[in-house]
């Protein structure tokens, strides 16, 4: 799944895990506040803190600044 389109903007799930991750949380968080299935939104987290909109910390995610900027917060 790919959570940055071919023209730089994101995807619906994508935009679902950022705003999900207000505080640092965990896969089975995220999953749980989004409604998407765990392997999914761990793929997305992968790809996400590739992308630098996210970074792993104390076991958990948290946004970065250009992810908080992508999410406008």
């Amino acid at each position: 799944m790919a959570c940055i389109n071919p023209d730089g903007t994101l995807t619906t799930s994508a935009k679902a895990v950022l705003k999900a991750v207000t505080e640092v949380s965990s896969p089975a968080e995220v999953a749980q506040k989004t409604n998407l299935p765990l392997f999914r939104v761990r793929s997305s987290l992968r790809e996400l803190v590739e992308a630098g909109l996210l970074e792993e910390q104390e076991g958990g995610y948290r946004l970065t600044a250009i992810g908080k900027e992508r999410i406008g917060l």
